[in-house]
């Protein structure tokens, strides 16, 4: 007897999760991804400001001890009737592999296809800014960090372009945000300043933002102590800014008119990806905001002809889904803790199957880092439960990055790298 099918669509946090520690004694498990790697999100800022090797911001989802079955490919269209999907193979370079369709069969269908950077239909940014997404992005950003440096260094690059090369705007003024800027802050103020000691005090790092105030997820004392600190150590922060378009040296803002740049960081929010926003017509989706797919508390998602019944073998979870009036947030706490709900009811699955427990969210502390060992963390100490900020917080934060990572070996290779970074400072120009 052939053992039941699922298929995982995506290989995000929660598709990741789901890869890991599905039972492949009772499935067989298959996982359709456009991307071989799961990135910790995190530490892709960390990874790219050379506290650690990019290799430690990721994992294969491809593994001697993962025993499911991987494809490089994108769902573009789901069969709810005859249970099956339809894929188109993910080599872009490649566009006969790539229209080579194919359908697979499943039993159990989670869908976790993650999403896409909200460039707000913004001219020029998809084409002259980097993002933040995966290990690839982190690369970039480095090469191109570097490469600025380098051209600023040479004898015959005047003061005034100097300033514009070493110029990194950084759009959105989330925690991913912050988080980057702090992280280049750092580097610029110890390594680089080591490394280029001609031209890094010329590196400047500015914060725009649609918002009136930048890490608006917190309380008003923490964002504003952050918005302190920042400026304290002569970081731009330009809120309240509405961005036109952008070209290959510059960003056009509403009535502050041409701003030059050498590095654009666009960090601002998520988009829906094409199966979620065009291909996944049976299926019920919210009407404002991020187009997600709607699922009961249950995580089973709801049809879109009969918007009360649901899909008994369909489930959906991670930043492309949310619990219809129960909205939650588009981050990797909220993936995981779903997927670890998924795993435990399929991993425990009788048949017939019981109706399991609703999903219950436990809330966790939100943590920043604002640079310089400082940080902010939300609830709980104080009297109030204001939350805290300082070196205390800046721990919490870092020692978060260790246990982001579900792997032994990078944990502990993580902390050596930290301890050699603190004897011999980074190795990141030779990295």
């Amino acid at each position: 007897m052939s053992k039941p099918h699922i298929i995982v669509v995506g290989s995000g946090w929660a598709g990741f999760y789901l890869a890991e520690y599905l039972s492949t004694t009772t499935y067989t498990v298959t996982i359709i991804s456009p991307r071989r790697t799961s990135a910790y999100t995190p530490l892709l800022a960390s990874a790219a400001c050379g506290l650690f090797n990019f290799y430690l911001a990721e994992e294969p989802v491809r593994s001697k001890t993962r025993k499911c079955r991987f494809i490089k490919a994108n769902v573009t269209a789901v069969d709810f009737a005859a249970r099956k999907v339809r894929c188109a193979p993910a080599f872009e370079d490649d566009d006969t592999i790539s229209n080579e369709h194919f359908s697979l069969e499943y039993d159990y269908l989670v869908l976790a296809p993650g999403c896409i950077p909200n460039t707000f239909n913004t001219p020029g940014v998809a084409e002259h800014a980097l993002f933040m997404k995966n290990v690839s992005d982190a690369m970039a950003m480095r090469k191109l960090l570097f490469d600025l440096l380098e051209k600023a260094s040479l004898p015959n690059c005047p003061l005034a372009r100097k300033k514009e090369l070493l110029h990194v705007a950084i759009v959105g003024g989330g925690p991913t945000g912050v988080e980057i800027t702090a992280e280049l802050d750092d580097l610029a103020h110890h390594e680089l300043h080591d490394l280029y000691p001609e031209v890094a005090h010329h590196l400047t790092i500015s914060i725009y933002d649609v918002a009136p105030y930048i890490l608006g997820a917190y309380d008003r004392k923490l964002h504003s102590y952050a918005n302190t600190a920042l400026l304290r150590r002569n970081i731009g922060i330009e809120t309240n800014s509405r961005i036109e378009r952008v070209d290959q040296h510059a960003l056009y803002i509403k009535d502050k008119g041409r701003v030059p740049y050498g590095m654009l960081l666009w960090v601002t929010g998520n988009k829906a990806v094409p199966l979620v926003n065009k291909h996944l017509p049976d299926v019920r989706k919210n009407e404002k905001g991020l187009t997600r797919i709607l699922t009961d508390s249950r995580l089973r998602v709801y049809q879109s002809q009969n918007p009360d019944e649901i899909y008994d073998n369909v489930f959906a979870l991670g930043d492309a889904a949310d619990i219809l009036n129960i909205p939650l947030p588009t981050t990797a706490e909220v993936a995981v803790q779903k997927a670890k709900y998924l795993v435990s009811y399929f991993n425990t699955l009788p048949t017939p199957a019981p109706v399991p427990t609703p999903f219950t969210y436990r809330e966790t502390q939100l943590v920043s880092y604002i640079g310089s060992r400082d940080g902010i963390i939300a609830g709980k100490k104080g009297e109030e439960g204001e939350g805290w900020t300082g070196r205390s917080a800046w721990l919490a934060w870092r020692s978060g990055s260790v246990m982001w990572t579900r792997s032994w070996r990078n944990r502990a290779v993580i902390l050596l790298t930290w301890m050699l970074n603190l004897v011999f400072g980074k190795e990141i120009a030779k990295m």
